[in-house]
């Protein structure tokens, strides 16, 4: 599995339009065949930051899921909110070992 954590740091006043439209990218991405999990969570202590942990079946997944209207969408509408860039940790999925295991229930 190919897992991603896409740190965010939102400017105070668009947290709100940010879920949103987070909302809307992560209803769209559970929806794709290679898209296992899609996660939005948000820190406690400071709401203005967000992990995407995001689960595919492999990086030719998240690359289909880049080429949606969903995430461009998504994308050119927080571009202007965020506080600093964006950036993703990539990650190796181990455990569950199959793509059952990973994927989000509806």
């Amino acid at each position: 599995m190919f897992v991603a954590c896409v740190h965010i740091h939102v400017k105070p006043e668009y947290v709100e339009q940010f879920i949103r439209a987070t909302e809307d990218n992560h209803r769209n991405t559970i929806q794709e065949p290679g898209a296992l999990r899609f996660d939005v969570i948000q820190q406690q202590d400071d709401p203005t930051r967000f992990v995407l942990y995001e689960v595919y079946r492999d990086e030719s997944a998240i690359e289909a899921h880049r080429g949606t209207a969903h995430y461009a969408r998504w994308r050119d509408a927080v571009s202007e909110w965020m506080a600093e860039p964006r950036h993703a940790v990539k990650y190796d999925g181990l455990f569950p070992a199959d793509a059952e295991g990973w994927q989000t229930r509806q």
